[in-house]
């Protein structure tokens, strides 16, 4: 493990909890939730790309039915490739997530609501103060600590400070789940996970192929974890997402003798049988297989469970990456097929009507 150890992915997987106090205990929440409810919005729209996009779904899902302004996922790849079909009509709050906060989507994005959209307000949720979406003009910015600009090639710290300052923001019911001790108590969770996470990586099988299931919020969750060990493992460990129920409905396929399949458990108990009873299936079907039912130390909403769960696959990939021999940092060093900031995107202007 002393390899692994001083790599930049690892340290900055471990800083999380002391990222989520020293940031919790000093986020303006009620600044930034007036400054949300003066924009007058039926609508508040997530956007990003990647990881970015995936805290987006997360934060939808787990919100939905709540009272309030409709909040909707949709990620800014969407949105730049046909901006048309999502700029018009009343008026929305745009959140855009970005650790680099340089990607040509995210300045895409930007550009086409100057366009098409000038009067929406937008609110850019950046972990570099010297980025782009940092220093756009007409932008109300929240800059992250900058523990978490991740080196790493794959967003760790960084996924889970965004999605937990927006989550405070948006929730409809705190002040009690957005508060300093509310960021302190998760800290602490994930203070006594990370062993049991690290021990759990060292000792288990590399899979061959692995599965991330979970309901609402935790499905977006699995869609994180899955491109964790993707990323990392660079392709080397196939790696699916599904929802708890969708999984039946074909992705089962995917199964075979060489999967381990994690089951992110939901708070939810009406979801929760649903999920027990998918467990017994796979134990059933799959005896080859290893199904993992992790456990979090305290109930809490499926929303803010998610960055603890997202943390095993975090470590998870990281420990597979450095079996599997490769630079944990930038497992596609020498091959320049993915970068930590996606390259090679070329931006085309937005025709305006």
């Amino acid at each position: 493990m002393t390899q692994l150890t001083q790599t930049a992915t690892w340290r900055e997987i471990h800083a999380q909890p002391d990222i989520w106090r020293q940031w919790g205990a000093g986020l303006d929440v009620a600044g930034l939730r007036a400054w949300i409810a003066a924009q007058g919005v039926d609508e508040i729209w997530l956007c990003g790309a990647g990881s970015s996009a995936y805290i987006g779904e997360v934060l939808a899902a787990g919100l939905q039915g709540q009272t309030g302004p409709r909040i909707r996922a949709i990620a800014t790849t969407d949105i730049v490739a046909r901006p048309h079909a999502f700029l018009r009509g009343a008026k929305r709050l745009v959140i855009s997530f970005g650790r680099s906060g340089n990607s040509a989507e995210s300045i895409g994005l930007l550009d086409a609501l100057d366009a098409l959209a000038p009067i929406w307000p937008r609110l850019n949720i950046t972990c570099n103060g010297a980025s782009h979406m940092a220093r756009r003009a007409g932008c109300k910015v929240i800059v992250l600590s900058e523990a978490c600009h991740d080196a790493g090639f794959a967003m760790t710290s960084s996924f889970s400070t965004m999605l937990m300052t927006a989550l405070s923001l948006l929730e409809a019911s705190p002040p009690s789940n957005a508060a300093p001790a509310h960021w302190a108590a998760l800290a602490d969770d994930l203070d006594a996970l990370l062993p049991q996470y690290v021990s759990a990586a060292q000792t288990m099988r590399r899979p061959q192929r692995a599965v991330f299931l979970g309901t609402g919020a935790l499905t977006f969750a699995a869609r994180e974890a899955a491109l964790k060990v993707m990323e990392l493992s660079a392709g080397q460990i196939p790696a699916l997402w599904d929802s708890a129920l969708g999984f039946r409905h074909g992705p089962k396929s995917f199964v075979d003798a060489g999967t381990d399949i994690w089951l992110f458990q939901s708070q939810d108990t009406h979801a929760a049988a649903y999920e027990r009873d998918l467990a017994a299936e796979l134990t059933q079907q799959f005896p080859d297989s290893t199904l993992h039912l992790p456990a979090l130390p305290r109930p809490s909403t499926d929303a803010w469970a998610a960055p603890l769960y997202v943390a095993l696959s975090q470590v998870l990939a990281a420990v597979w990456s450095d079996g599997l021999g490769l630079n944990v940092d930038d497992p596609f060093v020498g091959k320049g097929t993915l970068t930590r900031v996606v390259a090679n995107v070329r931006l085309h202007c937005v025709r305006v009507p």
